[in-house]
C-alpha cells in the first residue's frame, strides 16, 4: 500500500478541534436540534419491528461472513460485472483510484460530471482531483451540494450540511449559485420548499447535459455483480440513468454475497438513518443494456487501507459499517464537537474507529480519534450492524500508547509512542507499583485521608485537563479498609 487519502489536509489534534467547535453556539444549537429529531425519529420507527434485534444479528453474520471471504466474493463480483457488460478496476490506494477516474472522463472527451452522494469519493478526494485534471464535478445531493457551494466539508454521513441552518443556505444559494449554474431566484427565501425548488431547477439543467456521472454503492451483489444505490431525493437516479458514462468507486467491503441478503439490509437501514419503513428510492444496476441507462460502466474497487483493517481481528467489525448514521446522532461527543472536530469525511464513533484505521494511527489527529468518545455505549446499542465501538476505541486507545503497529507502503512498522502519553504511563507504573504493596496503599490512604482538607480543586501539570471540566472526588475521613476492619472486626492483611 502507498498511503490512504481520506479527501482531507492537515488537521490539529481532535482535542483542539472540538474545544474551537464546542464554543460555537450556533453550530451547538444546529446540531442539537437536527440530531436530537432524528434519533427520535429512529427510536420510533425502529420500535415497529418485533423482530429488529435478529436483523440486526442477521445484518452482523451476513456482514462478519462476506469479511471472512471477502477475497472470494470480490473475485466472484468482478466476474459477474464483466459478464454483464461492465469493467473492473482495482485500486489500491486513493492515488491510484484517482488516476483510474480520471483517466477514465478524459477518454470520454468530456470535462464535466454529475455526481451521487458518494463518501468514498470524498475519501479520496476525487473531486480536487478532477479539478487539477480541468473537469468540473457537481454534487447533485442537496445537502452536498450546499457543502460544495459554501466550499465547505461535510460534517455528517446522512446529512452532511447538519451543520448549516436555513438562513445560512439560503444566503449560499443567492450569492454561490450563480457561479455554478443556474442562479437562485433573487427574492429566495429560507422556506425548506423554496430551497429545495431552487436547488432543483439548479441541477435540472446538469442532469439533461452531462455524459458522465460518478457514483458510490450501498451494497454490491456477488452473485449477480448488482451495484445498489439507496438515497432520497431522486438525484441518484438521475445520474444513474442519463448519463451515457457511469463509473462507481466502491469500497471493497461493502459486497454481499446473494440478491438475498439485500432483504436483510433495506429493512434496517432506511429506519436507522432516514427513520423510513422504506427507502423512497432504491436503484439498482447489473453491467449495462442496450438503449436503457449507461453504454458504459465501470466499477472501481477500492481498497485504501480496508485490507490492512481486514487483518486486525478486533479493528475489521468497523468493515461492517453501512454507513446509517444512528452512531453520530447519540453521541454526544459528536453532539457538541460536530463532524469537522474529527479531520475525516467519516465523523463521530464509525470515523473515531475507521478513520485511524484507514489511515494508521502516526499524525496527530488520528492519534487523538481514539479517545473521541466517552464510552458510553450508545453507539453500540444502535448500530444496526452490532459494531462494538466502545471495544474498538479501547483497542485502538492501546494501539497509539504502544506506539503502533500501522502501516507504510505495504509494511507494517511500530511508531514511537506519543508524546502526550508519558505522563500516563508513568502513573500507571507508579499505581502498579503501590497496589504491589498493601502496606504502602494502607499507609498512602491514612495519609490521604488526614490531608484532605489540602485537596486541591485542580490537578497541577497534565492533570489539569481532567479537572478543567470535572471536580475532584471527596475524600472520606476514614479510609474504607480501616472502616471494614473496624465493623467486621477482622485483621487488616
Amino acid at each position: 500500500m502507498t498511503g490512504t487519502d481520506l479527501g482531507m489536509p492537515a488537521f490539529p489534534p481532535f482535542p483542539e478541534a472540538a474545544r474551537e467547535a464546542v464554543h460555537d453556539e450556533v453550530l451547538r444549537a444546529n446540531l442539537r436540534h437536527a440530531t436530537h429529531t432524528i434519533r427520535d425519529k429512529r427510536a420510533r420507527a425502529v420500535a415497529e419491528l418485533d423482530d429488529w434485534d435478529r436483523l440486526r444479528a442477521a445484518g452482523k453474520a451476513v456482514k462478519d461472513h462476506t469479511l471472512r471471504n471477502l477475497d472470494r466474493y470480490l473475485l466472484q463480483l468482478e466476474a459477474a460485472v464483466t459478464a454483464a457488460g461492465g469493467t473492473v478496476h482495482w485500486a489500491v490506494d486513493a492515488a491510484e483510484a484517482n488516476r483510474i477516474v480520471t483517466g477514465l472522463v478524459l477518454a470520454t472527451g468530456e470535462r464535466e460530471v454529475v455526481k451521487v452522494k458518494s463518501m468514498a469519493t470524498q475519501e479520496i478526494g476525487l473531486n480536487e482531483a478532477l479539478e487539477a485534471a480541468g473537469i468540473a464535478a457537481y454534487e447533485t445531493d442537496l445537502a452536498e451540494l450546499i457543502v460544495q457551494l459554501g466550499h465547505d466539508r461535510p460534517s455528517h454521513i446522512l446529512v452532511p450540511a447538519i451543520h448549516r441552518n436555513r438562513g445560512e443556505i439560503r444566503d449560499l444559494f443567492r450569492t454561490e449559485m450563480g457561479r455554478w449554474g443556474r442562479p437562485a431566484p433573487e427574492d429566495l427565501g429560507d422556506d425548506p420548499r423554496e430551497l429545495a425548488e431552487a436547488a432543483r431547477l439548479h441541477l435540472r439543467e446538469k442532469f439533461l447535459r452531462a455524459k458522465v456521472a460518478v457514483s458510490g454503492a450501498n451494497f454490491m451483489v456477488a452473485e449477480t455483480g448488482t451495484m445498489v444505490v439507496l438515497e432520497s431525493e431522486g438525484n441518484g437516479r438521475m445520474c444513474l440513468t442519463l448519463p451515457e458514462t457511469l463509473i462507481s468507486v466502491v469500497g471493497i467491503e461493502k459486497v454481499v454475497p446473494t440478491f438475498r441478503d439485500l432483504e436483510v439490509f433495506l429493512q434496517t437501514l432506511p429506519r436507522s438513518s432516514t427513520a423510513e419503513r422504506m427507502n423512497p428510492y432504491t436503484t439498482m444496476w447489473t453491467g449495462t443494456a442496450d438503449g436503457d441507462g449507461p453504454t458504459a460502466f465501470h466499477l472501481v474497487l477500492l481498497d485504501n487501507g480496508r485490507t490492512d483493517t481486514l487483518a486486525d481481528e478486533v479493528g475489521r467489525q468497523a468493515l461492517r459499517c453501512i454507513r446509517c448514521s444512528a452512531c453520530l446522532n447519540v453521541c454526544p461527543v459528536y453532539e457538541r464537537a460536530g463532524g469537522h472536530a474529527y479531520g475525516s469525511v467519516y465523523p463521530g464513533p464509525i470515523g473515531a474507529v475507521l478513520s485511524p484505521q484507514l489511515r494508521g494511527t502516526a499524525s496527530p489527529i488520528d492519534a487523538t480519534l481514539p479517545y473521541a468518545s466517552t464510552l458510553c455505549g450508545a453507539c453500540y446499542e444502535v448500530c444496526p450492524v452490532a459494531i462494538d465501538i466502545p471495544e474498538i476505541l479501547v483497542h485502538l486507545r492501546e494501539r497509539v500508547v504502544q506506539g503502533g503497529p500501522v502501516t507504510r507502503d505495504g509494511v507494517r512498522v511500530r511508531i514511537r509512542p506519543a508524546h502526550g502519553h508519558t505522563a500516563e504511563r508513568a502513573a500507571m507504573r507508579a499505581a502498579r507499583l503501590l497496589l504491589d504493596r498493601p502496606g504502602a496503599l494502607r499507609a498512602g490512604e491514612r495519609l490521604l485521608s488526614r490531608a484532605r482538607r489540602l485537596r486541591p480543586r485542580r490537578l497541577p501539570g497534565p492533570g489539569r485537563a481532567w479537572t478543567d471540566t470535572r471536580a475532584l472526588p471527596d475524600v472520606p475521613a476514614e479510609p474504607f479498609r480501616d472502616w471494614w476492619a473496624r465493623e467486621r472486626k477482622t485483621p487488616q492483611t
